[in-house]
């Protein structure tokens, strides 16, 4: 019953991820081109979870924090350059 559960959250996962490389090529603005990257940010840290619980390792876990820090840091990096222009004051 799980299997047919973590194929179920894949496919969610992965059309949801589809979804948000639509919008990241045919957004309207920056702005929901950033949003778009943070959210499939999101889509990609659960994809990594999913892939540990089927494959009973630890490892893609951790894979998923250093993830989740690295997307959180540039979206706000990407974020604070779109409004000032500059990263480093």
């Amino acid at each position: 019953m799980i299997q047919y559960a973590l194929t179920f959250a894949f496919a969610c996962f992965g059309i949801g991820l589809l979804f948000n490389l639509y919008r990241i090529f045919r957004a309207p603005g920056v702005v929901d081109r950033v949003l778009a990257l943070d959210t499939m940010v999101i889509n990609i840290i659960a994809l990594l979870i999913l892939y540990g619980i089927t494959s009973h390792s630890g490892v893609y876990f951790e894979a998923a924090l250093l993830f989740a820090m690295t997307g959180f840091v540039s979206t706000v990096a990407y974020c604070k350059f779109i409004l000032r222009g500059d990263i480093i004051e």
